[in-house]
């Protein structure tokens, strides 16, 4: 590209800067084929997108040589607006994760963000700060931004409700309890220590009850009570009480800055160990030889419009972000999901069936009958060499095959079940996430 053209590039990337927003959100470095090369942060989205584009910028010297190499690609720069800091913060690391754009080099890997998990199922629950949350019927809150600040706000919360953090394992018959000594904890005032029997089952369910009111809540009557105590410690020079009340405060308030556990949702954290699962499943589908790389395809649509595909891909049992895709329906019109399905295995498999790419072991769809026979159908137009191939209801869970009147149904808690739920959820996940991203603004790369 001669100099010229590059300033005319520069500046129409500036022109469109220029009409950016001011508050947070994130930025979108796209090329020449409206492909995302780069997903950014911003308080400031305007200010910060512009950044890169100005005159006096040195690029390579302040962000390094990679940035300045993408910067010299770019010929878009999109946004989306967000509501907060922390939604910026949250929504960067989950779209990075599913677009992989390839200049991040941050926030592709497997890291999550934290939890508060109360195990409200246990006779004497614990409040615990966890990436890997320990069963799916704990109380979860988050994830939060920082796992710093909500390991500093634990501390104050455990010393205005004295809830316990430790593993051990409390049962109210064990009648050994009245003579365990209890953790320091006890001793400072911090921990009600049932491990002791220093409570009753009833008062502690309590303080849990207290606790999660607490996170639901606006924290009204707690912050008005440290602001007392602060002002009352300004007003008596005791300014080292004043401070500490005043630190509280603010993480507390902290609180908030998190995300939800529907809203901002971390696949990863709930995957499980696959083996048994796919030891079974290689079992229910005849199969001779291992189940390795399966498949999952789900297709989204509000009343036709923007209908959109997605294809995930997991390895020995867990999901392979590289392999992900997205597809926008190019040939169907209207509601149509059998047609729509049909399409993007047609896409997605051409070149498999030419021998350029190998089939995946197991190909997943969410549906029923209907949508397994669509699948079936647009293979055996392709004359593919067909994998196994299977679907998944959502309404009663039942797995159907090829040459099977009837679904398969398997226990709640089996583990070939969860596998395959997992990989149909989050393939519905993607699509579903794509999809209203999409109709926000048409800022992601098709396939």
């Amino acid at each position: 590209m001669d100099k010229t053209a590059d300033e005319n590039r520069v500046e129409r990337v500036r022109g469109m800067v220029r009409k950016f927003p001011t508050g947070p959100g994130l930025y979108f470095m796209k090329d020449s084929k409206d492909t995302v090369l780069y997903i950014g942060k911003a308080k400031s989205l305007r200010s910060r997108a512009a950044s890169y584009f100005q005159a006096s910028a040195n690029i390579a010297a302040s962000r390094g040589a990679w940035i300045a190499e993408m910067v010299g690609k770019v010929e878009k720069v999109d946004f989306l607006e967000c509501k907060s800091e922390v939604d910026a913060i949250l929504q960067e690391a989950r779209l990075i994760k599913d677009i992989r754009p390839p200049y991040n080099t941050d926030l592709v890997d497997s890291k999550t963000f934290p939890y508060l998990e109360i195990t409200t199922r246990e006779a004497f629950p614990g409040v615990y700060i966890t990436r890997n949350p320990s069963s799916e019927r704990s109380k979860l809150f988050g994830p939060f931004a920082s796992s710093g600040d909500l390991r500093a706000v634990l501390v104050v919360l455990q010393k205005i409700f004295k809830f316990r953090t430790c593993k051990m394992e409390i049962k109210e018959s064990d009648e050994k309890r009245r003579f365990f000594r209890p953790c320091l904890l006890y001793s400072i005032k911090q921990c009600a220590a049932p491990c002791g029997a220093k409570i009753e089952k009833a008062e502690y369910k309590k303080i849990i009850r207290d606790v999660v009111k607490f996170l639901q809540s606006k924290r009204s009557t707690v912050l008005r009570q440290l602001r007392k105590e602060m002002d009352e410690a300004s007003v008596g020079l005791d300014f080292e009480t004043a401070a500490v009340c005043r630190d509280r405060i603010r993480l507390i308030e902290r609180l908030d800055e998190r995300g939800s556990v529907e809203g901002n949702v971390q696949p990863e954290v709930f995957a499980k160990d696959p083996a048994e699962a796919l030891e079974k499943l290689a079992k229910i589908l005849g199969a001779t030889e291992p189940i390795r790389i399966i498949e999952g395809f789900d297709v989204a649509h509000i009343s036709g419009e923007d209908t959109v595909a997605s294809l995930v891909k997991f390895i020995d049992g867990k999901p392979f972000k590289a392999g992900y895709r997205r597809f926008k329906i190019r040939t169907v019109k209207g509601v149509d999901d059998y047609a729509s399905m049909k399409e993007v295995l047609t896409r997605r498999y051409k070149h498999a069936v030419e021998g350029e790419e190998l089939f995946p072991d197991l190909i997943l769809i969410d549906g029923g009958k209907g949508q397994l026979s669509a699948a079936l159908e647009a293979l055996s137009s392709m004359n593919a060499p067909v994998p196994f191939v299977a679907s998944l209801a959502k309404k009663h869970e039942e797995i159907f095959l090829p040459g099977r009147s009837d679904g398969i149904r398997l226990r709640p808690q089996d583990p070939t079940r969860k596998l395959l739920q997992y990989v149909r959820d989050e393939a519905h996940r993607f699509a579903q996430h794509y999809h209203h991203i999409l109709r926000k603004k048409s800022m992601l790369d098709l396939k």
